[in-house]
């Protein structure tokens, strides 16, 4: 068996994933953290190939999956990919990607949306998130509608108005 930092392979090549190792308390932490989640987005890509999907399709999934994974849950909320916190997607998607893009755009976060779903599919499939996180995550990725409004009304904004659009689908925590 083959290991390196949080993941191993099996004698059949099968990943192998200790989700501790995910943790970050230093930054040496959230280095270790970043090259995992690197890793097992590149699995994710190749399984999408495996499963038959075009490799511009793949990446497009795969991309959306990095930015949210890797921009969202790990660097910006510091958090461990495996916790299966409700309504992470719906404040990436209805907040921070909203005020961190020059141009929110709903086609693109339905192009990013669509690759966190499959991305918390195949980790489903590993058995590394619960049946009852997936659905979840299938209505928060599912929410375009919601999304959309969001976007509007950010840009509807007047005066002080971003404290209460802000409010609504918040990043901080309750």
């Amino acid at each position: 068996m083959a290991a390196s930092g949080g993941r191993s392979t099996d004698e059949t090549g099968d990943l192998k994933i200790n989700k501790k190792d995910f943790d970050q308390e230093t930054l040496e932490d959230s280095l270790r953290v970043d090259s995992l989640c690197q890793d097992l987005l590149r699995r994710f890509y190749d399984a999408l190939l495996d499963g038959g999907m075009s490799p511009e399709e793949a990446t497009s999934m795969a991309s959306g999956a990095d930015y949210y994974i890797r921009d969202f849950v790990v660097d910006n909320r510091v958090l461990n990919i495996f916790d299966e916190r409700p309504g992470l997607v719906r404040q990436f998607a209805g907040n921070w990607y909203i005020v961190n893009t020059i141009e929110p755009d709903i086609a693109q976060l339905g192009r990013y949306l669509a690759g966190i779903l499959s991305f918390y599919r195949y980790l489903h499939n590993l058995k590394l998130i619960s049946s009852s996180f997936l659905r979840r995550a299938e209505q928060e990725c599912g929410d375009l509608p919601f999304y959309e409004s969001r976007i509007e009304s950010f840009w509807a904004i007047k005066g002080d108005g971003y404290v209460a659009w802000e409010k609504s689908c918040s990043l901080k925590d309750a």
